[in-house]
């Protein structure tokens, strides 16, 4: 049986699905001292907020104890994109982006049973908390900040384009398999930038576990296979993506890519 088939996202937190996903990639990776943490802190969270009777009351604590007891932040100074996605790493330094605090804060949030999810919002990954009296709450995971539609609109129209409209569908819960999923390919994006090849690979062996014919998938891991000279094995994959998404604009860079690495074979031989 495969090892990633033990993954039940109904079950499972998405940090819980990414710290399995990470054993399996770094060496270095402590799951005991990791898994150790989790279980002390939940235990610290359950102390805290144990007073509380309403959901709202107890989000509350939650926030105060996760940014201003155990000070998660957004990391500072020079770092490299992927020291903020190894969520061990994060969780040993209490500082992160958007996506990697969100997820941290997500896992004691489902723990303690307070009714907190993730949304996908085009500029960044933010929390939504929807409560009995269908009062909605949306949450900033940098800091913790409430965030409002004034405040999400002006991020729009800095961001992207200063015409740009809130709609409601920006706010809609996005479901936990993508979130897993855009963690991981950021991460692998990320480690393609720094040079670190190989753990890139592992990265995009791990996606494909998940989704074996996404065409995405397959087209990055050429990428990578040509970057480490395995030329075969590049051309395999962007011509699948090619068969696969030929109206892709993309396509045409690959079929240059391809050519480039055909001519390149050719001198070698």
């Amino acid at each position: 049986m495969n090892y990633f088939s033990d993954i039940n996202f109904s079950k499972s937190t998405i940090l819980e699905s990414v710290l399995f996903c990470l054993k399996k990639i770094k060496d270095n990776f402590c799951k005991k001292k990791v898994f150790s943490n989790l279980k002390y802190k939940l235990k610290e969270a359950e102390n805290y907020i144990s007073h509380e009777e309403n959901s709202i009351n107890k989000l509350n604590k939650l926030l105060e104890l996760f940014y201003f007891h155990w000070n998660f932040r957004e990391i500072e100074g020079k770092y490299n994109l992927s020291d903020v996605l190894w969520m061990d790493k994060v969780l040993k330094t209490c500082q992160g982006t958007a996506i990697s605090l969100g997820v941290i804060l997500l896992h004691f949030a489902n723990k303690l049973k307070i009714p907190l999810n993730p949304v996908i919002f085009p500029t960044q990954f933010i929390l939504r908390a929807d409560f009995l009296n269908k009062k909605t709450v949306l949450i900033n995971p940098f800091n913790g900040d409430i965030l409002n539609h004034n405040i999400l609109e002006l991020w729009l129209k800095g961001n992207i384009s200063s015409s740009a409209v809130l709609y409601k569908k920006y706010l809609e819960i996005s479901q936990s398999k993508d979130i897993f999923k855009k963690i991981l390919n950021t991460l692998k994006s990320a480690l393609m930038e720094e040079n670190k090849i190989f753990l890139a690979l592992k990265v995009s062996n791990v996606l494909l576990k998940f989704y074996p014919n996404d065409p995405y998938e397959i087209r990055d891991r050429g990428l990578i296979y040509s970057q480490l000279e395995c030329y075969s094995l590049a051309v395999k994959d962007f011509s699948y993506f090619i068969h696969k998404c030929p109206d892709d604009p993309i396509s045409e860079i690959i079929n240059l890519k391809i050519k480039s690495i055909k001519k390149k074979i050719h001198t070698i031989h």
